[in-house]
């Protein structure tokens, strides 16, 4: 009787450890370096293993970080009042978020258009990351009007929340008024703040939201890592 290949035995073995929940959703699995002391084998064998794992859609590998336990897609409802931290929490995850960005400068054509302004207006600009338990689940850009908004990047600074931020600025509500969705592939800077391969399925959305007198506030693109969110729409 032929015997099953090493990397076959330790790809089972892990896959046990992870249904047993020694390794939960979202968690790093041991280093490579770790695994090959574990089993006496090599990296290569480890590697193998770890590459079958993947295939199964039970870990991803993030660049420069490791091997992780993969996570159930998150549902993220998409409707006429959008909020990020709402969502997550539903999903019985924690929410949170990284900014990355926070700039005043001149808005370009399309973002003039989509918030009703003139060429070359001043525009706030933020960037970040949105994460559900500490993995990114999405990265975005929102863009605002800055003569309204003065004080805006200084609320955000002090609180990562649009939400609260456009509250504090004397924005009680705001709905979306149009979302465009489209499939893209991870490239780049963006496949690397996600964590995930080059070429990866992302979900891009791109939305304008309104105030309550139907002012146009925010333009702003979403691209969510596709193995990691389901999007549903839900009106509301």
């Amino acid at each position: 009787m032929t015997r099953p290949a090493l990397w076959t035995a330790i790809a089972e073995t892990l896959s046990a450890d992870i249904a047993s929940g020694h390794y939960r959703p979202g968690e790093q699995l041991p280093t490579e370096a770790q695994l090959a002391a574990r089993f006496t084998v090599n990296r290569h064998t480890v590697r193998r293993a770890l590459a079958d794992l993947a295939d199964r859609g039970l870990v991803r590998s993030r660049r420069g970080a490791g091997v992780f336990v993969a996570a159930q897609p998150a549902d993220y409802a998409l409707g006429r009042r959008v909020r990020f931290h709402q969502n997550v929490l539903a999903s019985g995850r924690m929410p949170s978020r990284q900014i990355n960005r926070l700039e005043t400068r001149h808005a370009d054509q399309r973002e003039a258009e989509a918030l009703g302004l003139p060429p070359g207006a001043p525009v706030h600009v933020v960037e970040g990351l949105s994460l559900a338990d500490g993995v990114p689940l999405a990265a975005f850009r929102s863009v605002f009007p800055a003569e309204r908004f003065p004080d805006l990047l200084a609320r955000v600074e002090a609180e990562p929340s649009i939400t609260a931020a456009l509250r504090a600025s004397g924005v009680g509500d705001y709905t979306r008024a149009q979302t465009r969705l489209t499939a893209k592939a991870a490239r780049g800077p963006l496949a690397l703040a996600l964590g995930l391969s080059e070429g990866a399925p992302v979900l891009r959305t791109v939305a304008v939201n309104i105030d309550e007198a139907g002012h146009p506030i925010e333009f702003g693109t979403t691209w969510f890592a596709g193995d990691r969110v389901t999007l549903t729409y839900a009106p509301d």
